[in-house]
């Protein structure tokens, strides 16, 4: 078993560059951490689209598993919108992964995106905005998107068991999750992509009806979208090269567009992949692909080396979404069903996870500068990055420098808003910080819902302390 220094036991900027030295990675952060508020790029406005966006700290959208089951806000759900409102965040990034039918939910308990569900989507935005105001901040500058989603592979709307809705047959991912080889109803016909089409678009105009500024067309962690991008295999128009791995996206963005033209769109992509883990109590290692290579089943990927990042794809289809006029991408990676540790490093695996393969400062170094890559090549098309949250105590200052640098337009955070939702209203207004708040990545927030359980901040959230699941995950 391999042992990384917590990052928790750095303790100061010096030894957190030090560490970073001995790992042979490049983490810009800030020279010192008492920086004025006056200095902070994370203070300073910026245009998302015509949206002016009032600071450069974002919110990203996660799925609760705590709507009420017909996919209507519940309390727990409305709780969470109203603390995002309260954080100090400018820029709301979906604030929910919203299903756009039925058969597209990650779990039973999913928040739903279509036109019976206008009000409860309204509820929810009104939450949220109303939290910001009675916490002392303008809504002028706060932007509120709806992420709208189709969970494909991943598809569980009915119970705890998979009823995966996939692009193409992929030979690790199926045995990984024990797909039947010989069964092609589960695979998307041309002709049921269009009907797919059609229910993005509806999705859309309820988000907009709903008062949202912009959707989230999600293309990220393994789910229906993001799978396409990697759909070479796959015959007929959906697939084979990149334009038609790509034409799905780029038409449910076109045809948004013109039902709905006020409404700005937003793109949350995983910039690269890996092959899936195998799952278990040791250091996590890759499925064997040595028979699958050139590797064919991977977006941002070396089909070489499928360990290695090839951004080429990435970066040309970051120019065609600022061609066909997306607003801003959300950039990520990987998937936390089969590649947890890429997507979002942590020394504490999920239950379903491995022990991690690297020092989890590897992993977000990886994302910070895969997006600065990204950056660098489509510079006008607005970037908000990941991969933050094992940071920790040096968040603040890393988001900072990563701004102040120009490697990225906006920090987002997911689960460390789950148990320190303030953390941005505490950096930009110079508060004291609150450390016991601070997320430990204990992956409790990913290991409840593998459980059939609700996710939340079980550790730290006094809310969900108090849940009677606390005891059980505590025990896990």
């Amino acid at each position: 078993m391999i042992h990384y220094p917590k990052i928790a036991q750095l303790k100061t900027i010096d030894r957190f560059r030090e560490r970073c030295q001995e790992l042979g990675i490049s983490i810009p952060i800030q020279a010192s951490q008492d920086s004025a508020q006056s200095t902070d790029p994370m203070a300073d406005p910026w245009s998302m689209g015509k949206l002016r966006v009032g600071n450069r700290w974002c919110i990203h959208p996660m799925e609760g598993w705590d709507a009420n089951p017909d996919g209507t806000a519940s309390e727990l759900a409305l709780r969470r919108w109203q603390r995002f409102g309260q954080s100090g965040a400018k820029l709301i990034w979906g604030g929910e992964a919203a299903a756009v039918r039925a058969d597209g939910r990650a779990n039973p308990r999913q928040t739903m995106a279509t036109k019976e569900h206008v009000s409860s989507l309204t509820l929810l935005r009104q939450t949220l905005v109303d939290a910001h105001i009675v916490a002392g901040m303008s809504a002028d500058d706060l932007v509120v998107g709806l992420q709208l989603t189709h969970s494909g592979r991943f598809s569980r709307p009915n119970s705890k068991n998979w009823e995966p809705r996939i692009a193409y047959r992929h030979p690790l991912l199926d045995r990984k999750f024990g797909l039947v080889p010989d069964n092609q109803s589960m695979v998307w016909t041309d002709m049921q992509l269009e009907e797919l089409i059609g229910d993005y678009v509806q999705a859309a105009k309820s988000a907009f009806e709903a008062g949202f500024n912009f959707v989230d067309v999600k293309a990220c962690h393994g789910y229906l979208l993001h799978e396409f991008l990697s759909a070479r295999s796959r015959p007929g128009i959906y697939g084979g090269d990149l334009e038609g791995r790509t034409r799905l996206i780029r038409t449910i963005i076109s045809n948004i567009q013109r039902e709905t033209p006020e409404l700005h769109i937003g793109v949350r992509l995983s910039l690269f992949d890996r092959p899936p883990y195998e799952v278990g109590p040791e250091v996590g290692q890759p499925m064997n692909f040595d028979d699958l290579l050139p590797y064919t089943f991977g977006f941002g990927n070396d089909p070489n080396n499928p360990l290695e990042i090839d951004l080429s794809e990435p970066i040309a289809f970051l120019k065609s979404l600022q061609d066909i006029g997306v607003s801003a991408i959300n950039l990520t990676c990987g998937s936390p069903y089969y590649n947890p540790h890429i997507q979002r490093p942590a020394i504490f695996p999920p239950s379903d996870g491995y022990l991690p393969p690297e020092d989890p400062l590897v992993g977000v170094a990886r994302q910070i500068n895969a997006a600065a890559e990204c950056k660098r090549a489509v510079p006008g098309l607005p970037m908000i990055g990941s991969g933050y949250t094992y940071l920790q105590d040096f968040l603040p200052q890393v988001a900072s420098e990563v701004v102040r640098q120009g490697m990225i337009d906006a920090v987002g955070l997911g689960r460390m808003v789950l148990s320190y939702p303030t953390l941005p209203q505490d950096s930009l207004n110079q508060n004291a910080f609150q450390r016991k708040q601070v997320c430990r990545t204990f992956s409790d927030c990913t290991t409840a819902p593998r459980k059939g359980l609700v996710s939340g901040c079980y550790p730290l959230d006094e809310h969900y302390k108090k849940m009677p699941e606390a005891g059980f995950l505590k025990s896990l």
